[in-house]
């Protein structure tokens, strides 16, 4: 495989909330290394560094786009809320001073590495999606406030609730194929999609998703200004 020569890169941070008080430490273990497993296996065609489980409760990776490091997160974090795993995730942007490890995410520096790990610590901080971008303080506080956001529409799901919004959202079924799993009219999957703020969920992810492509492709032209 060709290394990838570049050095600016989106890197993904999270760590499981209260995994001492766990009842089971083995089964926990097991839920979290087969999401991280799922998401690179899913994601891998934008990961650059693998997500790698460094602490036990811990991973860190690299990814070669904003949007597709949110993607990662966001289906990592409805993955393990289907797991009934409570987590939190940090989006960041890193320039790397070393060279790019594409086989785990360790033994690598660059600057906003530390700031992204300071943003994922930070235990005052509400939401279970955190971004760090140093180089842009007007709009960091932003995108903090939606991540927290989708924090409390979450928190606020019923398990029905949360099973419907993981199956839409996460599996991408559509309502007739969700009630036909659950064996419930499609009525009842409309109200418990809109019982769980459905709509405005997805409008906030839109808006994340959407300042995210724009970061891409702004990046991308200043990369291809720099290499004229």
């Amino acid at each position: 495989m060709a290394r990838d020569r570049r050095t600016r890169f989106a890197v993904v941070m999270g760590d499981l909330i209260a995994s001492e008080k766990a009842p089971s430490r083995a089964a926990l273990h097991a839920a979290f290394n087969t999401a991280v497993e799922r998401a690179n296996r899913d994601h891998a065609q934008h990961v650059a560094s693998p997500l790698t489980i460094t602490l036990g409760d811990e991973f860190q990776g690299l990814v070669n786009s904003f949007a597709a490091g949110f993607r990662l997160i966001h289906a990592l974090r409805l993955d393990l809320l289907g797991r009934e795993v409570a987590c939190r995730f940090v989006l960041g942007a890193v320039q790397l001073e070393t060279p790019l490890n594409p086989d785990r995410a360790w033994n690598m520096m660059g600057s906003g590495l530390a700031a992204a790990r300071e943003r994922l610590d930070d235990k005052a901080a509400p939401g279970a999606y955190r971004f760090s971008f140093p180089d842009a303080p007007d709009v960091e506080p932003l995108l903090n406030g939606l991540g927290e956001t989708l924090t409390f529409l979450e928190r606020g799901w019923t398990a029905i609730q949360r099973g419907y919004i993981l199956a839409y959202l996460g599996e991408g079924l559509t309502v007739t194929e969700i009630a036909g799993r659950q064996t419930v009219s499609e009525r009842a999957v409309y109200k418990g999609l809109t019982a769980a703020n459905g709509d405005f969920y997805e409008r906030q992810l839109a808006a994340l998703q959407g300042y995210f492509a724009a970061l891409d492709e702004r990046a991308a032209l200043d990369e291809r200004g720099e290499a004229e």
